[in-house]
């Protein structure tokens, strides 16, 4: 097989798997590094005729996230796959390939005066590693998921054949959206489309300290209703008693709230445009914040970063936003001590981490209560990244709505299961 797969992608780009290739904790057999669709295509046909199975990668920075897959025969390394394939002069849209690292991406359309609108946390993040997992950043807040922004995708199907697809931007049916977050379930992306916007002049974010989830709460409510229309609303919650304002009783369950908190929090906004304007904006937003709230024009140190690190177990709540401040109560209740928390205040998506120590027995316990908790507030509580013994002991997913449509676009995209199998909530 190692033959067929050097004689079909060249002798330097296919080789055996090593445990560094491992997709959550899965070993896979060979690893090729396709040099163009043509390339891919003949891969996946190969995997066809054989019966293998075929996991892509980009950068492998998410390939921990999300379900072990119980079998990969082959890793398909989409590094090739890269480089700006297509940006008329003056265009509003770029053609990428999917290996294309986004800050590779960035850099070529920045300097004509364009951007790509999203900025995943995921710093070494290709284009299609974003598209494939949906993976959004602070932008998400103004701009919409990465799916918002494709026009279309270049892709080959489990079968081999090579596709291109256009959004006619008619809905989340469009071939380009049903791929984006598929975790490479449904097909391998090879290239995207992407909608570009205007580089902004000038970016300003007004920084305050916070001691609570409600205050967060209170204070982004108050933000939204202005019409300043902010960029993004970040926030930083550590994992520290004083910036929670609780004290820890003597067993899970037990925490009470206390009070004064210290105030060891951030909320972070982000104004973007021309320079008058933006500053008078972001001026305005500071006074309404008040209290400690100062204006920069630099990030603060953790903005578009995870909270969590390798071997962390890494939670994902994802929640309305007048119900985001309930969600972290309940995770924090629920796990009896503080837990580290920072995301998007302005959206309800946000990052949680725990000790990967943590007892696989206790995660499940307290994934239980959160997942009972935000089920009444229409929200989901899932462990996004985690060591292999808590993947294997517990439902990582939770509820998923959706998942007889997903088992129909797996049923139709791939129904032999040969891509990224398990991948998916439900085993698809």
């Amino acid at each position: 097989m190692l033959d067929h797969l050097a004689e079909i992608c060249g002798a330097r780009y296919a080789r055996r798997g090593s445990v560094g290739d491992a997709v959550a904790a899965t070993t896979p057999r060979w690893v090729v590094s396709p040099g163009s669709p043509g390339v891919v295509a003949d891969v996946l046909r190969l995997c066809a005729d054989r019966g293998l199975t075929l996991v892509p990668r980009g950068s492998g920075s998410k390939l921990d996230w999300g379900s072990t897959p119980p079998h990969v025969d082959i890793l398909l390394d989409t590094v090739r796959l890269s480089g700006i394939w297509h940006h008329p002069p003056g265009s509003a849209t770029v053609r990428v390939g999917a290996g294309t690292t986004l800050q590779a991406a960035q850099r070529a359309v920045g300097r004509t005066g364009w951007r790509l609108p999203f900025d995943p946390p995921s710093a070494a993040a290709t284009v299609g590693g974003v598209v494939a997992t949906a993976e959004a950043g602070p932008l998400s807040h103004r701009h919409g998921s990465p799916c918002r922004h494709l026009t279309g995708v270049d892709y080959v199907d489990a079968a081999g054949a090579l596709v291109r697809a256009a959004s006619s931007g008619g809905g989340p049916d469009q071939l380009p959206e049903l791929l984006c977050g598929s975790q490479g379930a449904l097909a391998v992306l090879v290239s995207a489309t992407v909608r570009l916007q205007p580089a902004p002049a000038d970016r300003r974010w007004v920084c305050r300290s916070v001691a609570t989830p409600l205050e967060v709460h209170d204070l982004v409510e108050e933000l939204t209703g202005t019409g300043l229309q902010p960029a993004a609303i970040e926030l930083d919650l550590p994992a520290s008693d004083a910036s929670t304002g609780l004290v820890r009783a003597a067993g899970p369950g037990s925490t009470v709230r206390s009070g004064p908190a210290v105030r060891s929090g951030t909320l972070a906004v982000l104004f973007e445009g021309e320079p008058g304007p933006t500053g008078s904006r972001a001026d305005r937003a500071a006074a309404l914040l008040g209290g400690t709230a100062t204006v920069t024009d630099r990030p603060p140190t953790w903005w578009q970063r995870y909270p969590f690190g390798p071997g962390d177990v890494a939670i994902r709540l994802a929640v309305p936003v007048a119900h985001l401040h309930a969600a972290i109560y309940a995770l924090r209740d629920a796990v009896g001590a503080p837990v580290g928390v920072r995301g998007s205040a302005g959206t309800g998506l946000v990052h949680a981490v725990l000790p990967g120590a943590t007892p696989p027995e206790r995660i499940a316990g307290l994934l239980t209560t959160v997942r009972t908790v935000l089920l009444a507030r229409g929200g989901t509580c899932q462990v996004l990244a985690a060591p292999a013994a808590v993947r294997r002991s517990v439902d990582i997913w939770g509820d998923v709505p959706d998942l007889p449509r997903l088992r129909q676009l797996k049923q139709a995209f791939d129904p032999h299961r040969r891509l990224a199998p398990g991948r998916l909530p439900g085993g698809l």
